[in-house]
């Protein structure tokens, strides 16, 4: 690691391992199928070591992602985004020639086109309704509203109902520490529970009740009539989950290695690591622009593209130029998406480069 050039952005294969292991474990223990959202690392590479660990297939966010895990050999994939224009459902109905796909509506006009799209060339696709449990960004609301988009889906030709699925995001958004979210996730499986019920005293079948969120993963588990867990950061973590209370900060699995190219004055030092190599994202969880590791009171202040600005007041003097710095950042998914390679390293040795082959894949 010592011989890397910086920024870096680096995986502990060790702790990758681990986190994957024990959202297997859990997941399997509770027998609940683990769907992992690979839009946190972008990586093939990552993406069949969730699976040969038990994972029942993936999440993306984007076809652009799907194409690219497909073409990797993966040949289970939910796309878990609402698809819409006649180039997406062209380029979907090729992936769903070459791999099991599922995808999302949360509307008829979306469930429409995609019906027009399938069915005039006698084909079908999976589906499955969005539900909103509380975020407030996509998908219907549970209950009746649920249950008509599902009585659509069910009526139209090219498309196979396949159930329901939510991302409980909002629980991370609302509460200050995962110990205070006990009563929202159940309220979350309370709401896809009912849902699901409403559904099946229809005549449906709902073989998948699918919810999605690292923080409530391990709570959830323990719910009755969740089918399916769609978590994403568990692979890496990030500063966000370790301000939330979700892991101790040395299960992070992802940091970047930035160099001290300034020292302007004693309270402050300078890496060449911003925004750029970070991102911006903040957090209320996360005192700053990171979590820094080894170096006793700084904090990462704030950051323009190319400068990252430590403030070392409560550590005058505590690195100089051409000191090394381990960071891990706030949001891990914003962060790989602006990287081309992510190092594996174990135990200080470099075992492998992974190209972030799904990095900037938005389409």
């Amino acid at each position: 690691m010592d011989d890397l050039d910086t920024p870096v952005a680096v995986v502990d294969l060790d702790k990758l391992e681990l986190n994957i292991r024990e959202m297997a474990s859990l997941t399997r223990e509770a027998g609940v199928r683990l769907r992992p959202h690979v839009k946190t690392h972008k990586v093939p590479a990552i993406a069949h070591m969730q699976l040969r660990e038990g994972a029942a297939g993936i999440t993306v966010a984007k076809l652009g992602e799907a194409e690219v895990m497909a073409s990797a050999g993966i040949e289970d994939i939910f796309v878990a985004y609402p698809i819409w224009g006649e180039a997406k459902w062209e380029r979907l109905r090729m992936l769903n020639r070459r791999a099991r796909m599922r995808v999302s509506v949360d509307s008829e006009v979306s469930a429409e086109g995609l019906s027009e799209a399938f069915s005039r060339h006698g084909e079908r696709i999976d589906v499955l309704v969005k539900v909103d449990t509380g975020l407030g960004r996509i998908g219907v609301l549970p209950g009746e509203p649920a249950l008509r988009l599902a009585r659509k889906v069910e009526k139209l030709p090219g498309l196979n109902f396949k159930g329901i699925f939510t991302h409980e995001g909002h629980i991370i958004r609302d509460f200050g520490s995962v110990e205070e979210v006990g009563e929202a996730v159940r309220q979350v499986a309370e709401k896809m529970r009912e849902t699901a019920e409403l559904i099946r005293r229809e005549g449906m079948e709902v073989e998948e009740v699918s919810v999605g969120s690292t923080p409530s993963a391990r709570i959830m588990c323990g719910e009755e009539g969740i089918t399916e867990q769609r978590p994403g950061t568990y692979a890496f973590y990030d500063a966000m989950n370790v301000g939330f209370g979700v892991v101790p900060e040395e299960r992070v699995a992802f940091s970047i290695i930035c160099t001290v190219v300034s020292t302007p004055a004693p309270d402050r030092a300078v890496i060449d690591g911003g925004t750029k190599v970070f991102s911006s994202a903040k957090s209320p969880k996360v005192d700053g622009m990171g979590l820094i590791r080894g170096v006793e009171g700084a904090r990462f202040a704030w950051a323009n593209e190319e400068h990252g600005v430590l403030d070392l007041s409560s550590c005058p003097g505590a690195l100089k130029v051409g000191d090394r710095v381990e960071v891990v950042p706030v949001h891990v998914c914003e962060a790989v998406n602006l990287w081309d390679e992510l190092v594996a390293v174990r135990k200080g040795e470099v075992e492998a480069v992974w190209p972030v082959l799904a990095r900037g894949k938005v389409r």
